[in-house]
């Protein structure tokens, strides 16, 4: 039963989770132990063939605001479209229909006690705040990783939203990069989306992203594929792939994303099909990156007024 410290807040958590017995245990323990708990969360097992579902009946057992379905099992696991056909079949069957906030959670995921009492200030304090997130974190050794985001975009592992503004875009859709095309989406709604740094809520990601299938490599080839069916500019790709450099795997990953976009667009692979979409999307990437290079511009300037003789 829910104990008398924790309190209980109209949030809706669906977890689609396949072959998480590895890290699932963290996950679940990080939720008990939330200052605010879900009034229900609903954990999807997409066709686990691992020791995953009886770890979260025994879970379900002892915390009553834990539930386990199982979803017919379509055989494999389905990258983008399938966590997201999991999510909605859990959405569906929600037993409580009078929530506030609604997030998908993935189970490869831990998080500090006050995590969703952090995120819940954050939404009562902007009234246009669409969804939220704190920064992601992956343990290497002794150390934490930043998985580097902007601003602007929220974590996918645990999309956090408010209910009005999750159902004015429409949900999650059901293909690859849902988790971009939503956050545009978000801005053409006029909806504001955000993720920031807070020492009390980190989320700390147990496996590399991009990683569940395969290899990271091969995550970062489906990545520039799957921005170029989003929709993204040449020019904001190269930027990214430049950028993603410095991240592992090293100078490679960064190369494989930009020559992957450029592999389907050689090919004219299908497309995001919203037309409208794709030019709002590199509307706004060009501007970002003409915001970026006049602050590059600003910032040289100002080092040659200081330092007028400095050659290097």
């Amino acid at each position: 039963m829910t104990a008398p410290s924790h309190r209980t807040v109209p949030l809706a958590v669906v977890s689609p989770v396949r072959d998480e017995a590895a890290h699932i245990r963290r996950t679940l323990d990080a939720m008990v132990a939330q200052r605010c708990r879900p009034q229900e969360w609903l954990i999807v097992d997409d066709g686990s063939s691992d020791d995953t579902p009886a770890i979260v009946e025994d879970y379900a057992r002892r915390h009553d605001f834990i539930r386990l379905i199982d979803k017919p099992d379509r055989g494999a696991r389905v990258l983008g479209g399938g966590v997201i056909e999991a999510f909605d079949y859990g959405r569906e069957r929600l037993a409580d229909d009078n929530y506030r906030y609604i997030a998908k959670l993935d189970g490869d995921m831990s998080f500090d006690p006050r995590y969703i009492e952090i995120m819940l200030d954050a939404f009562a304090a902007d009234d246009r705040l669409a969804a939220v997130s704190g920064k992601v974190f992956r343990p290497e050794g002794d150390r934490l990783v930043l998985e580097y985001m902007t601003d602007e975009h929220v974590a996918g592992q645990f999309k956090l939203y408010r209910r009005e503004a999750f159902e004015d875009i429409g949900g999650f859709e059901r293909t690859i990069l849902w988790d971009g095309i939503d956050i545009h989406r978000c801005r053409m709604h006029g909806w504001r989306t955000r993720s920031f740094h807070h020492p009390e809520a980190r989320l700390y990601h147990h496996r590399q992203m991009g990683s569940s299938d395969r290899s990271v490599y091969h995550g970062r080839i489906r990545l520039g594929r799957g921005l170029y069916f989003m929709g993204y500019s040449p020019w904001y790709i190269l930027a990214s792939g430049l950028f993603r450099m410095h991240e592992k795997p090293y100078v490679i990953g960064g190369l494989l994303m930009i020559l992957s976009y450029g592999y389907a667009m050689l090919r004219r692979e299908p497309r995001y099909p919203d037309p409208a979409f794709r030019r709002d999307l590199r509307a706004w990437q060009h501007r970002r990156l003409r915001e970026l290079l006049a602050s590059r511009l600003r910032g040289l300037v100002a080092r040659f007024r200081r330092h007028p003789d400095d050659k290097r």
